[in-house]
Parts: C-alpha cells; sequence; structure tokens
C-alpha cells in the first residue's frame, strides 16, 4: 500500500504501446501543438500591434488566446515527450503544478467567456453606452477578476485532491493529470470537505452559465427587432464566435463531469478530455478569425509586413 507522502511519482495513460503508434502519438500532438502556438500567436501578435483593435472586445479576445496558450501548453508537450521517450512517468509535484496550473487556466478561460458576454451584451443592446459601461478601468478589471477567479479555484481544487492520501496505486488513467481521475486513488473520504467543494463547483459554473444564457436571451432578443436584415446578419456574426466557444467548452466539461459511470471508459474518457483541453485553444483562432473582418485585415497587414521585412 502506498500512500502520498510516499509517492514520487505517477503514472499517466498511454495512448499507445507499439513504437509507431507512439510516433505516430507524437506527430499528431506536435501537429496540433504548433497551429495552436501559430494561430494563438498570431491573435496576440495582431491585437498588440494594431492600435484600431485596442478595445475591449479584442483586449479580452487577446486574453482568450493567452489562456488558450497556457491550456494546451500544460498538458500537450508533456504527454508528447512521454511518447517520444516511451515513458509514462510524472513527478508527484510535476503532477500537482499540472493540476493546478490547467485549472487556473482552464476556469479563468471560462470566467473570461462569461465576461466576453456582457460585453457582446452591452454592444448589441446597449450601444450608446458602451463607452461608459466598457470604459478602460472597467473592462481591465474585468479581466483582471476572471484570472483571479481562476487562480483561487485552482488553488482550492488543487489543495484539496493532494492533501488527500492516495492508497490505490499510481496509475492515473488519463493523459494528463486530471482531478477526477487521481481522487479515484484515494484511499480516505471527507464527504463534508467534498460536498463543501462540489457546492462551490456548482455555484460557479451554473452563476457563469445562467448569466451567459440570460445575456444572450436579450442579445436574440434585441437583433431581432432590427429592421433590416444586413444588421441583423451583422450583429449574429459578432456573436457567432464567442457563442461557438462557449458550446464547445460547456458541452465537453459537462459531458466529462456528469457522464454516467457506466458509460465511462479509458478510450471515452481520453476522447472527452481530448475534446476540452486541447481542441478549443486549436480552433479558438479560426473560429475568431473567420467571420472577423478587422481582425483578418490586421493578420493580412502584419503578415505582408513581416513577409517584405524579410525580403
Amino acid at each position: 500500500m502506498s500512500n502520498s507522502s510516499s509517492l514520487s511519482e505517477l503514472l499517466l495513460l498511454a495512448f499507445a504501446d507499439t513504437r509507431e503508434l507512439q510516433l505516430l502519438h507524437f506527430s499528431l500532438f506536435l501537429g496540433i501543438y504548433l497551429a495552436a502556438l501559430l494561430g494563438n500567436g498570431l491573435i496576440i501578435t495582431a491585437i498588440a500591434c494594431d492600435r484600431r483593435l485596442h478595445n475591449p472586445m479584442y483586449f479580452f479576445l487577446l486574453n482568450l488566446s493567452v489562456l488558450d496558450l497556457g491550456t494546451i501548453s500544460v498538458t500537450v508537450p508533456k504527454s508528447m515527450a512521454n511518447s517520444l521517450w516511451d515513458t509514462r512517468a510524472i513527478s508527484y509535484s510535476g503532477c500537482a503544478a499540472q493540476v493546478y496550473v490547467f485549472v487556473f487556466l482552464f476556469e479563468g478561460e471560462y470566467s473570461l467567456l462569461t465576461v466576453m458576454a456582457y460585453d457582446q451584451y452591452i454592444a448589441i443592446c446597449k450601444p450608446l453606452h458602451y463607452s461608459t459601461l466598457m470604459g478602460s478601468r472597467a473592462y481591465i478589471k474585468m479581466a483582471v477578476a476572471a484570472w483571479a477567479s481562476g487562480f483561487l479555484y485552482a488553488l482550492l481544487q488543487t489543495a484539496n485532491t493532494f492533501s488527500i492520501p492516495l492508497c490505490q496505486g499510481n496509475t492515473v488513467d488519463q493523459f494528463f493529470c486530471e482531478i477526477s481521475h487521481i481522487l479515484k486513488l484515494s484511499c480516505s473520504h471527507s464527504y463534508l470537505r467534498e460536498a463543501g467543494l462540489i457546492v462551490v463547483s456548482a455555484c460557479l459554473f451554473f452563476g457563469c452559465f445562467i448569466f451567459i444564457v440570460l445575456s444572450y436571451v436579450k442579445i436574440f432578443s434585441a437583433v431581432l427587432r432590427i429592421p433590416s436584415e444586413q444588421g441583423q446578419h451583422k450583429a449574429f456574426s459578432m456573436c457567432l464566435p464567442h457563442l461557438s466557444m462557449v458550446s464547445l467548452i460547456i458541452s465537453t466539461g459537462l459531458f466529462a463531469c456528469l457522464k454516467l459511470p457506466s458509460l465511462s471508459s479509458p478510450a471515452l474518457d481520453l476522447v472527452v478530455a481530448v475534446l476540452y483541453s486541447v481542441v478549443p485553444p486549436t480552433v479558438n483562432p479560426l473560429i475568431y478569425s473567420m467571420r472577423n473582418k478587422e481582425l483578418k485585415d490586421a493578420l493580412r497587414k502584419m503578415i505582408s509586413w513581416t513577409f517584405f521585412s524579410c525580403c
């Protein structure tokens, strides 16, 4: 019997057993990781360098890209390294750090998406008051609050998870240190503490979820009252990227948390984990740039300037 005080390392789930499939996994994750780095890096650079994009909406988008870069960098490189070096090990302290940083960034992103829903609501429903309600101090404070909520929630979750003794082995059935799989290794249960944590998590999640839903109910009501079809199309186009990201994160996150034990399997858990931890940071640049003319123009201008400077 082992416990957390004597554990020096944990074993993560391997994507494959054969060397060929391990290298295939490494190559696939490398491609995904580089795509996420390039896409989010371009968005961050374009927004930072183009003065036309220095407004609340793009400030939030810049923060979202930073969070996405952090989220995918916490999980994917370690999984790639394990496949490349044919190992499954992660140190106990490394696992705790991975849990903390991932929860911090993931919760920060969810809070930021909630703030972005409010920004969309003000822009569409109260355009005349936008500059007053979303002044420079206001939107910076909102972004700081989103990051702070992630910091505090991650601290709470990590302290709770790694204060429980682990005695059910050291194998985590996931490609990164996911809290639910770590808790399966615990040998003691503090039901009062777990209940308190569940209440805090539920309040945070459903509070943000209800706020987003109510914001979009009011947004769609306002959009449908716009007399011109062109105006409706423009408003829907502005909301679509944010709504797509929120839907993707909430649907995969809810499925991961609420799936029935009878449906649980290592393969399904792995797919769901990839969907909520790897896919959003990768597709976020595509979702936000495809229908955004200002951002596409800024990216095109930046890439052209870089090309001609190199030539």
